[in-house]
């Protein structure tokens, strides 16, 4: 037979890559960063809870997901270009629109991510 398998499976320097990574976790206390930038996602993200064809805005630290009221078939395809159009890559699932930024994302990306998806948003529904 033919074992199949991941080419990284049991990759002994990528393994020391991610034990270095969360060393380095445990000592600039990153989570702990990261939570106050979370909560700025969410606060640049709040707006979307007004929209009218949103429902359903959730965040769990730096993810973030919100669903869209829309019958169009080909709406995360819409989206998608539009979100793309204004300089953000996200990923549309279905209606289900989800953030999933880098730790290293600024307070200022989070803002301009969330103005961006608000405007892709719009475009992509007037399509």
């Amino acid at each position: 037979g033919f074992l199949h398998s991941h080419s990284y499976t049991g990759n002994a320097l990528a393994c020391r890559a991610a034990l270095a990574t969360l060393d380095i976790f445990a000592e600039d206390q990153v989570i702990d960063a990261n939570r106050g930038l979370a909560e700025h996602l969410g606060s640049c993200l709040q707006p979307l809870a007004d929209h009218p064809q949103v429902r359903h805005l959730r965040r769990r630290g730096m993810v973030a997901a919100f669903d869209v009221l829309s019958d169009d078939p080909r709406f995360s395809e819409r989206f998608y270009r539009q979100a793309l159009a204004n300089g953000i890559l996200l990923r549309p699932i279905g209606n289900t629109v989800y953030f999933m930024p880098p730790y290293v994302i600024s307070r200022d990306e989070c803002e301009f991510l969330a103005t961006r998806a608000i405007a892709a948003l719009d475009s992509a529904l007037r399509e």
